[in-house]
């Protein structure tokens, strides 16, 4: 007869299931059992809000894309007609263009003036509290607020700043809003001024897990403010780095924080010239009832997202910086 029951390994004891031992490994699995446990529950909610709210609207975007819905239950599939269309369309590459510029002023505007702050609110400054709560608080503030104050401010007769610069002797002040060559760079400037308290948050805790024994050593081996700087500070700061510029890449371009500002300050003009990609697809599904043209440039502007956020992490092999590098 053919002895089915497993045998221990030659020279291993084994614990008695009665055991101390067969207690303590039995105790260690029903532990480990349940911080699994505890582990599906933590992440099931999230893992459900994802699901509903940004892997089925993308799913239903990807479709809607090959259709002609307007938003109104006529539905009607036409195929790649939508993906032809945007190829065609001075808008949409304008929108693009408008965006790509936005991009290139918003990530470094907003990495260099959180960092400086970040340096300024780590060091020896009088009242750290206080300028830590000041350079933060636009951000606790509504984003449409911001635009509405700003909008007001930025008048083109009435405003403080036309006020202002009249008052330091320029009889023309420009129209910051109305000008096509001023308003994108206003809007790039307020995103950067509202943003950069929530990135300074993120690069002042970069800056403290950097140990204080290596500044030290540096500063005791003749290297100066600047020098420690390029050479100890950044270098030590890349993961904290690559993680804001990122984050900032995608928020710039998929830009969801200039759509409010955009919308409440300049509709889009004066003359597209503050029309980003996103609020272009805004206009299109709600304002003008082409819901599958604006899916089908929805699905093209969420796979270059992912395309380009997927070459930064291969970069950077998934953002794992090695000192010794």
């Amino acid at each position: 007869m053919v002895d089915v029951h497993p045998r221990p390994a030659a020279g291993r004891p084994t614990a008695a299931p009665g055991g101390p031992r067969g207690r303590r490994h039995a105790g260690r699995r029903e532990r480990e059992h349940r911080e699994e446990v505890a582990g599906l529950l933590f992440v099931t909610p999230a893992t459900l809000g994802i699901a509903v709210f940004v892997l089925l609207p993308m799913v239903l975007a990807l479709l809607l894309g090959f259709t002609d819905a307007d938003g109104f239950g006529n539905v009607r599939f036409t195929g790649a007609e939508n993906y032809r269309r945007l190829l065609t369309d001075p808008l949409f590459w304008s929108s693009m263009r408008t965006t790509a510029l936005y991009v290139v002023v918003f990530v470094p505007g907003v990495y260099v003036v959180a960092l400086t702050m970040a340096l300024l609110v780590n060091g020896a400054l009088p009242a750290r509290a206080f300028f830590r709560t000041a350079f933060f608080a636009p951000y606790a503030v509504s984003l449409v607020v911001v635009g509405l104050v700003w909008r007001y401010m930025l008048a083109d007769s009435t405003g403080v700043v036309a006020q202002a610069l009249r008052g330091l002797g320029v009889d023309d002040p420009p129209s910051f809003l109305g000008d096509p060559g001023w308003a994108l760079w206003c809007v790039a400037l307020i995103s950067i001024w509202f943003f950069v308290g929530f990135y300074m948050i993120i690069l002042l805790g970069g800056l403290q897990e950097i140990p204080t024994e290596t500044l030290e050593a540096a500063r005791l081996d003749g290297a100066g403010p600047w020098q420690t700087l390029w050479s100890v500070v950044l270098p030590m700061l890349r993961p904290t780095t690559f993680f804001v510029l990122v984050l900032t890449s995608i928020a710039g371009l998929a830009g969801l924080q200039a759509f409010d500002l955009i919308f409440v300050m300049t509709q889009g003009g004066p003359a597209n010239s503050t029309s980003m990609g996103v609020f272009y697809i805004y206009q299109q599904a709600f304002k003008f009832n082409n819901v599958g043209y604006a899916s089908a440039m929805a699905t093209v502007y969420a796979l270059a997202l992912l395309a380009l956020t997927a070459i930064a992490f291969r970069i950077t092999r998934g953002g794992r910086f090695d000192h010794a590098d």
